[in-house]
């Protein structure tokens, strides 16, 4: 898959998914070996995310290799951050952890498709 194909997908994505309201593209770059975008996507309850990917190709293969989900309330109350930012060293997995209200927990790599599924199946969307 290239870089373009990725970026497509994801905006594919945020086009047909029923619980995404709207969404806006503020940045996106692509080259043939990395691409990066940072986007704004509100549901349908009005919760938004707001999130930012770093991709690159390895073994013709898209690799995630930073990002940043923050999934907040439309009053702007944080329901869950993930994200590979490294300032918790000490937890298993690391860099990748999530934010979860007041708890900071060991997370896995992911992708927004990945983040999309967990929200949607949490059932805070509807």
């Amino acid at each position: 898959m290239s870089i373009d194909a990725y970026l497509r997908a994801v905006k594919e994505r945020l086009l047909t998914d029923p619980v995404v309201a709207s969404f806006h593209v503020m940045r996106e770059r692509a080259t043939m070996v990395d691409g990066y975008i940072r986007a704004r996507l509100v549901f349908t309850d009005e919760s938004y995310l707001e999130f930012s990917e770093y991709v690159q190709v390895a073994v013709d293969e898209i690799q995630v290799v930073t990002y940043s989900y923050q999934w907040a309330t439309a009053e702007n109350r944080l329901l869950k951050r993930w994200d590979n930012t490294p300032h918790f060293p000490k937890l298993p997995n690391f860099p990748h952890h999530i934010h979860d209200g007041t708890a900071v927990i060991p997370g896995q790599p992911v992708d927004i498709f990945a983040v999309l599924d967990q929200i949607i199946q949490s059932g805070n969307t509807s």
